[in-house]
Protein backbone atom coordinates (compact mmCIF):
# COMPACT_ATOMS: atom_id res chain seq x y z
CA UNK A 1 0.00 0.00 0.00
CA UNK A 2 1.00 3.69 -0.23
CA UNK A 3 3.81 4.77 2.55
CA UNK A 4 3.00 8.05 2.43
CA UNK A 5 3.15 10.22 5.51
CA UNK A 6 0.70 13.23 6.22
CA UNK A 7 3.57 15.83 5.89
CA UNK A 8 4.36 15.04 2.47
CA UNK A 9 1.05 15.77 0.99
CA UNK A 10 -0.44 17.94 3.52
CA UNK A 11 2.01 21.11 3.38
CA UNK A 12 0.24 22.81 0.27
CA UNK A 13 -2.82 22.45 0.98
CA UNK A 14 -2.22 23.15 5.10
CA UNK A 15 -0.45 26.61 3.34
CA UNK A 16 -3.35 27.11 1.25
CA UNK A 17 -6.22 26.14 4.46
CA UNK A 18 -4.02 29.36 6.52
CA UNK A 19 -3.92 31.86 4.01
CA UNK A 20 -7.71 30.87 3.21
CA UNK A 21 -8.70 31.45 7.23
CA UNK A 22 -6.41 34.46 7.33
CA UNK A 23 -8.14 36.16 4.17
CA UNK A 24 -11.95 35.36 4.56
CA UNK A 25 -12.34 32.69 1.83
CA UNK A 26 -14.21 30.15 4.01
CA UNK A 27 -17.66 31.25 5.65
CA UNK A 28 -18.73 30.53 8.63
CA UNK A 29 -19.51 27.41 9.85
CA UNK A 30 -17.66 24.67 7.62
CA UNK A 31 -19.06 26.37 3.56
CA UNK A 32 -16.61 27.45 0.84
CA UNK A 33 -16.70 31.81 -0.20
CA UNK A 34 -17.06 30.23 -3.78
CA UNK A 35 -16.30 33.82 -5.04
CA UNK A 36 -13.46 34.95 -3.85
CA UNK A 37 -12.03 31.04 -3.71
CA UNK A 38 -12.68 30.54 -7.51
CA UNK A 39 -9.08 31.42 -8.34
CA UNK A 40 -6.84 29.86 -5.41
CA UNK A 41 -9.02 26.73 -5.75
CA UNK A 42 -8.55 26.68 -9.20
CA UNK A 43 -4.50 26.84 -8.90
CA UNK A 44 -4.60 24.02 -6.10
CA UNK A 45 -7.29 21.72 -7.47
CA UNK A 46 -7.64 22.76 -11.25
CA UNK A 47 -10.91 23.52 -11.02
CA UNK A 48 -13.76 24.87 -8.43
CA UNK A 49 -15.28 21.95 -6.65
CA UNK A 50 -18.74 22.42 -6.88
CA UNK A 51 -21.79 19.59 -7.31
CA UNK A 52 -21.53 17.68 -10.56
CA UNK A 53 -23.54 18.22 -13.33
CA UNK A 54 -26.11 14.97 -13.90
CA UNK A 55 -24.58 12.15 -15.91
CA UNK A 56 -20.92 13.64 -14.89
CA UNK A 57 -18.61 11.12 -12.36
CA UNK A 58 -14.95 12.66 -12.81
CA UNK A 59 -13.68 16.10 -11.72
CA UNK A 60 -10.22 15.06 -11.99
CA UNK A 61 -8.02 12.39 -13.27
CA UNK A 62 -3.73 12.29 -12.34
CA UNK A 63 -1.56 10.13 -14.38
CA UNK A 64 -2.99 7.04 -15.85
CA UNK A 65 -6.63 5.68 -14.51
CA UNK A 66 -8.77 3.00 -15.74
CA UNK A 67 -12.40 2.07 -14.93
CA UNK A 68 -13.83 -0.97 -15.86
CA UNK A 69 -10.38 -1.80 -17.53
CA UNK A 70 -10.65 1.12 -19.91
CA UNK A 71 -8.32 4.38 -19.82
CA UNK A 72 -10.19 7.24 -18.31
CA UNK A 73 -10.81 10.82 -18.92
CA UNK A 74 -13.18 13.23 -17.79
CA UNK A 75 -15.97 11.86 -19.87
CA UNK A 76 -15.71 8.69 -18.38
CA UNK A 77 -18.94 7.23 -15.87
CA UNK A 78 -18.53 5.53 -13.05
CA UNK A 79 -21.21 3.10 -12.55
CA UNK A 80 -22.71 1.82 -9.43
CA UNK A 81 -20.50 -1.87 -9.97
CA UNK A 82 -17.36 -0.48 -11.53
CA UNK A 83 -14.15 -1.69 -10.79
CA UNK A 84 -11.00 1.26 -11.06
CA UNK A 85 -7.58 1.64 -10.83
CA UNK A 86 -4.71 3.82 -10.71
CA UNK A 87 -1.03 3.67 -11.69
CA UNK A 88 1.79 4.85 -9.54
CA UNK A 89 1.18 8.46 -8.74
CA UNK A 90 -2.02 8.65 -10.12
CA UNK A 91 -5.38 9.61 -8.22
CA UNK A 92 -8.96 10.00 -9.17
CA UNK A 93 -11.20 12.13 -7.95
CA UNK A 94 -15.04 11.33 -8.32
CA UNK A 95 -18.59 10.71 -7.58
CA UNK A 96 -20.58 7.66 -7.53
CA UNK A 97 -24.41 8.55 -6.75
CA UNK A 98 -24.56 10.62 -3.18
CA UNK A 99 -20.94 9.77 -2.14
CA UNK A 100 -17.64 11.05 -3.73
CA UNK A 101 -14.08 9.74 -3.53
CA UNK A 102 -10.66 10.47 -3.62
CA UNK A 103 -8.58 7.22 -4.76
CA UNK A 104 -4.81 7.61 -4.66
CA UNK A 105 -1.86 5.74 -6.45
CA UNK A 106 -1.54 1.98 -6.79
CA UNK A 107 -4.67 1.73 -5.60
CA UNK A 108 -7.79 -1.07 -6.39
CA UNK A 109 -11.43 -0.17 -5.85
CA UNK A 110 -14.55 -2.53 -6.77
CA UNK A 111 -17.80 -1.42 -6.28
CA UNK A 112 -20.68 -3.30 -5.91
CA UNK A 113 -24.36 -3.72 -4.19
CA UNK A 114 -26.32 -2.01 -7.09
CA UNK A 115 -28.85 -4.74 -8.02
CA UNK A 116 -28.91 -5.02 -4.34
CA UNK A 117 -30.05 -3.39 -0.75
CA UNK A 118 -26.37 -4.05 0.43
CA UNK A 119 -24.23 -1.67 -1.62
CA UNK A 120 -20.02 -2.22 -0.84
CA UNK A 121 -16.77 -0.26 -1.88
CA UNK A 122 -14.24 -3.10 -2.00
CA UNK A 123 -10.74 -1.29 -1.39
CA UNK A 124 -8.40 -4.62 -3.06
CA UNK A 125 -5.22 -2.40 -1.95
CA UNK A 126 -4.39 1.42 -1.84
CA UNK A 127 -6.20 3.97 -0.28
CA UNK A 128 -9.16 5.72 -0.67
CA UNK A 129 -10.59 8.93 0.97
CA UNK A 130 -14.72 9.08 1.01
CA UNK A 131 -17.83 11.37 1.97
CA UNK A 132 -20.92 8.88 1.98
CA UNK A 133 -24.40 10.29 1.85
CA UNK A 134 -26.91 9.57 4.59
CA UNK A 135 -28.53 5.83 3.83
CA UNK A 136 -31.07 3.58 5.98
CA UNK A 137 -28.81 0.29 4.65
CA UNK A 138 -25.26 0.35 5.84
CA UNK A 139 -22.73 0.79 3.24
CA UNK A 140 -20.00 -1.51 3.58
CA UNK A 141 -16.28 -0.77 2.77
CA UNK A 142 -14.42 -4.07 2.65
CA UNK A 143 -10.68 -4.69 2.67
CA UNK A 144 -8.31 -7.94 3.21
CA UNK A 145 -8.18 -7.25 6.62
CA UNK A 146 -11.43 -5.02 7.73
CA UNK A 147 -14.93 -4.66 7.16
CA UNK A 148 -16.38 -0.84 7.61
CA UNK A 149 -20.05 -0.35 8.66
CA UNK A 150 -20.99 2.76 7.83
CA UNK A 151 -24.39 4.94 7.36
CA UNK A 152 -23.34 8.71 5.92
CA UNK A 153 -19.87 9.50 7.19
CA UNK A 154 -16.32 10.82 5.73
CA UNK A 155 -13.47 7.89 6.30
CA UNK A 156 -9.93 7.54 4.80
CA UNK A 157 -9.51 3.92 4.53
CA UNK A 158 -5.56 2.41 3.37
CA UNK A 159 -5.28 -1.24 2.62
CA UNK A 160 -3.10 -4.12 2.16
CA UNK A 161 -2.86 -7.99 2.70
CA UNK A 162 -1.85 -7.54 6.75
CA UNK A 163 -3.53 -4.50 8.02
CA UNK A 164 -5.90 -1.54 7.46
CA UNK A 165 -5.57 1.93 8.49
CA UNK A 166 -9.53 3.15 8.99
CA UNK A 167 -9.72 6.64 10.02
CA UNK A 168 -13.80 7.97 10.90
CA UNK A 169 -13.19 11.33 9.86
CA UNK A 170 -16.76 12.46 11.22
CA UNK A 171 -20.23 10.11 11.74
CA UNK A 172 -20.07 6.76 13.41
CA UNK A 173 -18.61 3.73 11.85
CA UNK A 174 -18.44 -0.02 12.70
CA UNK A 175 -14.96 -1.39 12.39
CA UNK A 176 -14.91 -4.98 12.12
CA UNK A 177 -12.58 -7.95 11.44
CA UNK A 178 -12.43 -9.81 8.32
CA UNK A 179 -12.58 -13.01 8.81
CA UNK A 180 -14.53 -12.84 12.49
CA UNK A 181 -17.02 -10.45 12.91
CA UNK A 182 -17.07 -10.81 16.31
CA UNK A 183 -13.79 -8.70 17.21
CA UNK A 184 -15.68 -5.21 16.27
CA UNK A 185 -15.29 -1.89 17.77
CA UNK A 186 -18.24 1.06 17.20
CA UNK A 187 -16.41 4.13 16.52
CA UNK A 188 -18.58 7.79 16.85
CA UNK A 189 -16.19 10.60 15.53
CA UNK A 190 -16.59 14.59 15.48
CA UNK A 191 -13.51 15.36 13.81
CA UNK A 192 -10.38 12.16 13.37
CA UNK A 193 -10.85 11.16 17.09
CA UNK A 194 -10.16 7.78 17.16
CA UNK A 195 -7.77 6.23 13.82
CA UNK A 196 -7.18 2.52 14.07
CA UNK A 197 -5.45 -0.14 12.43
CA UNK A 198 -7.16 -3.25 11.77
CA UNK A 199 -4.70 -6.21 11.41
CA UNK A 200 -4.43 -9.36 9.71
CA UNK A 201 -2.70 -11.25 12.97
CA UNK A 202 -2.60 -9.99 16.67
CA UNK A 203 -0.63 -7.48 18.08
CA UNK A 204 -0.38 -8.16 22.21
CA UNK A 205 -3.47 -10.04 21.46
CA UNK A 206 -5.45 -7.29 19.59
CA UNK A 207 -6.66 -7.23 16.06
CA UNK A 208 -7.88 -3.38 16.51
CA UNK A 209 -5.38 -1.19 17.95
CA UNK A 210 -5.11 2.80 18.36
CA UNK A 211 -3.70 4.94 15.34
CA UNK A 212 -1.95 8.02 14.68
CA UNK A 213 -3.81 10.58 12.23
CA UNK A 214 -2.38 10.81 8.91
CA UNK A 215 -2.37 10.71 4.81
CA UNK A 216 -5.49 12.95 4.58
CA UNK A 217 -6.83 16.69 4.94
CA UNK A 218 -10.21 18.48 5.68
CA UNK A 219 -9.25 20.57 2.46
CA UNK A 220 -9.49 17.30 1.08
CA UNK A 221 -12.47 16.38 2.69
CA UNK A 222 -14.56 19.79 2.02
CA UNK A 223 -13.74 19.18 -1.47
CA UNK A 224 -15.63 15.94 -1.33
CA UNK A 225 -18.57 17.87 -0.18
CA UNK A 226 -18.50 19.95 -2.15
CA UNK A 227 -18.82 17.51 -5.37
CA UNK A 228 -22.02 16.28 -3.83
CA UNK A 229 -23.56 19.69 -2.84
CA UNK A 230 -22.72 19.02 1.22
CA UNK A 231 -20.86 20.79 3.65
CA UNK A 232 -18.07 19.23 6.58
CA UNK A 233 -19.96 18.99 10.16
CA UNK A 234 -17.00 20.43 11.67
CA UNK A 235 -16.14 24.15 12.21
CA UNK A 236 -13.75 26.26 10.59
CA UNK A 237 -11.98 26.83 14.29
CA UNK A 238 -11.28 22.59 14.28
CA UNK A 239 -9.78 22.62 11.17
CA UNK A 240 -6.00 22.83 11.70
CA UNK A 241 -4.58 19.47 13.07
CA UNK A 242 -1.81 17.64 13.37
CA UNK A 243 -2.58 14.43 15.20
CA UNK A 244 -5.43 12.11 16.54
CA UNK A 245 -7.93 13.63 19.60
CA UNK A 246 -9.70 12.24 22.64
CA UNK A 247 -11.83 9.24 22.09
CA UNK A 248 -15.43 9.54 22.57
Amino acid sequence: MPTRHEEDIDDPRRAFLVRALSLGWLAGGAGWQLDALAGPLTDVFGALPARLPTGRSIFRIDGQVWVDGKPATRDTVIGDDAHIRTADDASLVGVVGQDALILRGRSELQLGGARTAKRVFRLVTGAMLAVFGRREQTLDIQTPTATIGIRGTGVYTEADEEKTYVCTCYGRTSIGAADDPAISETITAQHHDAPRWVLARPQNGRRIIPAALQWHTDLELMTLEALVGRQVPFGLEDMDYRGPRREY
